[in-house]
């Protein structure tokens, strides 16, 4: 079993949003994002996994494929199919989810690495 504060030791960059490998495996990925107001993930897919997404703080706007913004705050689930394109705009305050993928492509099998396993490594 793995664990994480995620509400912890949040990053943000001045120059563009933060996206921390929270957990890296053959079998899925969790990433956490952090934007400052304003800043946006430019539009792209995840072409393998459907992606999930849970907002943990702030409120943002994301868009799929058909380019219609929706507002998502704390608590929200947000999930795109595999291959749909999509965005992320963060609003007036800081924004922070966190995106699960299901298997990641050009992983060893048995290789788990991000903040998470460091973090259990230095028990």
């Amino acid at each position: 079993m793995y664990t994480y504060p995620l509400s912890e030791n949040l990053e943000f960059r001045s120059e563009r949003p933060n996206s921390q490998p929270l957990l890296v495996t053959d079998w899925g990925r969790v990433l956490r994002f952090s934007l400052n107001p304003g800043q946006s993930i430019r539009e792209h897919e995840a072409p393998h996994s459907p992606f999930f997404a849970v907002v943990l703080e702030g409120e943002g706007m994301f868009a799929g494929e058909d380019g219609q913004e929706q507002r998502f705050g704390p608590h929200e689930l947000v999930v795109f199919a595999p291959g749909e394109r999509h965005t992320v705009r963060a609003l007036d305050s800081k924004l922070v989810f966190v995106g699960f993928l299901q298997a990641a492509p050009g992983v060893e099998p048995g290789v788990l690495s991000g903040e998470i396993v460091r973090q259990q490594q230095g028990r």
